[in-house]
């Protein structure tokens, strides 16, 4: 078998997990879309080795330390996804930025180094939270 067939798949693979990590909204599906990634690293790290017919398989035993790293990334990706879905009731990732620096924006000091905010940024800030959560 030529070593250009196992390429152009896992390219393929890569180009529709790339597509679907920068496209995607969904928490759950930004992961599915690394795994995808990974399972073309696979592919290639597979492939690359039956091809150079390496005596130690150091290609295989990359793929499956991959597949050991890939397996742990998902279980804590998917925890973090739960907790974060329970607390704000979304998974939409452009939802949880905008609220990420809302809260940020509200734990800056003023210019006078006193504490204390401008009373209608608060309200602004309190009230896209309140959207965002919502």
């Amino acid at each position: 078998m030529h070593l250009a067939y196992p390429a152009v798949l896992a390219a393929l693979l890569f180009c529709t997990g790339l597509y679907g990590v920068l496209a995607r909204r969904n928490a759950i599906l930004v992961l599915m879309s690394v795994e995808l990634m990974l399972n073309a690293v696979n592919l290639n790290l597979v492939a690359f080795d039956v091809w150079l017919r390496d005596t130690l398989h150091s290609g295989q035993a990359l793929a499956l330390f991959t597949i050991a790293i890939a397996a742990a990334e998902i279980g804590i990706g998917l925890a973090i996804v739960l907790a974060v879905y329970r607390n704000r009731g979304s998974s939409d990732i452009d939802r949880l930025r905008d609220t990420a620096e809302t809260d940020a924006a509200e734990a800056l000091p003023d210019e006078s180094g006193t504490g204390t905010e401008d009373q209608a940024t608060a309200a602004a800030g309190k009230a896209k939270k309140a959207e965002a959560t919502a």
